[in-house]
């Protein structure tokens, strides 16, 4: 707890310092409204943002789910064939380098308009991290660890289990923090064209210059990535105490 202290102390600070500046007329509530006043468009539109909360959580653990269940399967595909990885690769690459945003209408024409093109958003982002790093941790055993499985003659399966998963531990939960954020910001730009959720609140706001609309959406996405960051940090903890492999993991 006296480690997020000053984090919270901060916060307290500045929501105080933004009242007091908005408040007094120094930045117009046209642009930046006041704490007090999104907290009473979180009140008086309680209905409408739980229900865009809960559809926007579920899209994005949807595509968190998918990617991390593909992303680390063609990872541990790749670890095992050199040559596929060499083939298929830098397709991947290739998607990680194209924006989101401009792919997204031609997830709303191949899917349709609702959940199933934000779920293909989130999955798309948080795909390639997933990937990476635990390709990387897959690959990150010494030769002198393969050498020693060799002369006792382990096949490749056994490998994988037993030396470079374990191995490839801390670079797994780095990779799934990475996703566990992007998930989000690509389910908002599905939702920004396929409707629904959190986004769809956004893009409404916009049109009506609602901006306590956006920072109360912004307020919420914030406290979901909260939210997903404390659970993998908790799951986390649980493992070190249970896999002394783990321990050398980054927090």
């Amino acid at each position: 707890m006296k480690r997020f202290l000053p984090a919270v102390i901060s916060f307290i600070v500045l929501t105080l310092l933004l009242e007091l500046v908005v408040q007094k007329g120094l930045i117009s509530d046209t642009l930046i409204p006041a704490p007090t006043s999104v907290l009473k468009t979180l009140q008086e539109m309680h209905e409408d943002f739980a229900t865009a909360f809960k559809e926007t959580l579920f899209n994005v653990l949807a595509g968190l789910a998918l990617s991390i269940l593909i992303g680390n399967l063609i990872a541990f595909v790749f670890s095992l064939s050199d040559l596929l990885k060499r083939a298929i690769l830098p397709f991947a690459v290739f998607f990680q380098t194209v924006p989101i945003i401009a792919i997204a209408p031609l997830l709303v024409i191949y899917f349709g308009f609702g959940a199933p093109t934000v779920i293909a958003s989130s999955f798309i982002v948080s795909l390639f991290p997933i990937i990476a790093n635990t390709l990387m941790g897959l690959e990150s055993a010494s030769e002198s660890q393969k050498d020693l499985f060799r002369i006792y003659h382990a096949s490749r399966l056994q490998m994988l289990l037993k030396l470079r998963i374990p191995s490839a531990y801390s670079y797994i939960y780095s990779g799934l923090k990475i996703s566990a954020g992007l998930s989000i910001i690509g389910a908002i730009a599905g939702e920004f064209v396929g409707g629904g959720g959190l986004g769809a609140l956004i893009d409404s706001a916009r049109t009506q210059q609602r901006v306590d609309i956006v920072f109360a959406a912004l307020l919420l996405l914030s406290l979901m990535g909260l939210l997903f960051m404390g659970t993998l940090t908790a799951v986390h903890k649980l493992i070190v105490l249970r896999r002394p492999f783990a321990s050398s993991s980054q927090e």
